[in-house]
């Protein structure tokens, strides 16, 4: 047996999370197939526990958190990138719940689908409107008009700053293409996401635009789940799933994540962030095979390598 093809069954053995996301992206199986395994996400492993962790008041908590509505927020874009099927029942109730009880109470008692004021968390924010059908104009306007001079988005540039933010970018980057592929065709949102990404690309993912050094050696390890952070893994993971095609520039992030694969064709968790905004399993534990990392690798060097 291939190291691919045993990387691939080790895969399919996942959680339903990782199945019909792998039978999608690296099978090729048919719509319907793939479609009857993400059935299984509202009702059975990683899917149904986040669920079940919701209150009935539509938040989402964890004995720390970074701040108050991060488990809320962090739970909703865990359950996206699971894939539950935002058609189903249960994503359905999930989200009124959310709309009905969840509020920003230190910014005006805005609705949690219209945002606060910083555009990473925006940027979050839009990504699980937009997934799950409820989608704030107000929220993308705002994010639209924050956009920098050189393409991206920083949280500090109410305090003053002219440069973007890796990390702040990326959020926004991920919101403004959910956004597309949830709603439709906006010149406005296709524009300002491609001077974003050109910022990224500009830049080879890593890199200082004024002395060309890397910016942070933690980027080339990949943690899971990332919350508002960035890493290369994330950057090319969001350019394959905006159609972006082989580029010159990509070469250095490609190749680390090629260095990154082990010996049996599987990819270790990077050192997770300090906090867990979720409280589920997800993986085995730093510096271990995660069906999280391989897949998320697999897909981008398919799809771009």
């Amino acid at each position: 047996m291939s190291t691919e093809s045993s990387t691939v069954r080790w895969l399919l053995r996942g959680d339903p999370a990782i199945r019909w996301q792998t039978l999608r992206d690296l099978v090729g199986a048919p719509t319907a197939e793939y479609e009857a395994e993400r059935a299984d996400v509202a009702m059975r492993g990683w899917g149904a526990e986040l669920l079940a962790r919701q209150s009935d008041d539509g938040r989402w908590r964890v004995e720390r958190a970074e701040w108050p509505l991060a488990p809320t927020l962090y739970s909703l874009q865990l359950l996206r990138q699971c894939g539950l099927d935002p058609r189903s029942e249960q994503a359905r109730r999930a989200i009124a719940r959310v709309q009905e009880g969840v509020r920003w109470e230190f910014w005006g008692d805005a609705p949690f689908f219209d945002g606060e004021v910083e555009p990473c968390i925006n940027g979050g924010v839009l990504a699980v409107g937009a997934y799950f059908g409820v989608a704030s104009s107000k929220l993308l306007d705002r994010l639209l008009g924050e956009q920098l001079a050189d393409g991206g988005w920083n949280c500090e540039a109410e305090n003053g700053s002219v440069r973007s933010s890796f990390h702040t970018t990326i959020c926004v980057l991920e919101g403004l293409l959910e956004y597309e592929r949830s709603i439709g065709p906006a010149p406005a949102v296709t524009q300002a996401r491609l001077r974003a990404e050109e910022y990224l690309l500009e830049r080879g993912l890593l890199r200082r635009a004024s002395t060309g050094k890397v910016i942070d050696t933690y980027w080339t390890r990949f943690p899971f789940p990332t919350y508002w952070r960035y890493d290369v893994l994330r950057a090319l993971e969001h350019l394959c799933a905006a159609g972006r095609g082989p580029d010159p520039r990509l070469s250095e992030p490609l190749g680390i994540v090629r260095r990154r694969r082990r010996q049996d064709g599987r990819w270790s968790l990077g050192e997770p962030y300090g906090f867990d905004h979720h409280g589920v399993a997800l993986d085995p534990g730093r510096g271990k095979p995660s069906r999280w990392v391989t897949l998320r690798a697999a897909r981008v060097l398919k799809h771009l390598g």
